[in-house]
């Protein structure tokens, strides 16, 4: 007991061991990591070209709403104009929300409207 309380007195680490000196662990200032210069990591879905552009978006629910792109960040949080979600089930309809921020996490699809049209499927065995 008597070594524990002359430790703490001088300052010293109550665990024993050397106190805050060398930095985190590792034992240099910085670590034992180098510091190496990363180049920025580039987004994988570029959406500057779609800003003031109608955009499509389904989410994992199943929803599917399309608007103006406004805004977006690195998370794939959206905000988007003009919103109107398609409602397929009772019956199919349309709904207007205006201005909505669409969270990233949620969507899992993103594609322009504009140069967008349906084709056959091609691996459905003709009849």
């Amino acid at each position: 007991m008597a070594d524990r309380a002359r430790g703490a007195s001088r300052g010293g680490n109550l665990r024993g061991g050397p106190g805050l000196r060398g930095g985190p662990r590792g034992g240099g200032p910085g670590g034992s990591l180098p510091t190496m210069d990363k180049p920025k990591r580039e987004a994988i879905l570029d959406l500057s070209k779609y800003v003031n552009e109608r955009i499509r978006v389904k989410f994992t629910g199943g929803r599917e709403v399309n608007g103006v792109l406004k805004g977006y960040d690195q998370l794939l949080n959206l905000v988007l104009d003009e919103v109107e979600e398609e409602i397929l089930e009772p019956e199919p309809h349309r709904r207007s929300l205006g201005l909505a921020v669409l969270r990233g996490p949620t969507i899992t699809l993103v594609s322009p409207v504009d140069g967008s049209e349906e084709i056959a499927n091609p691996f459905l065995a003709q009849e």
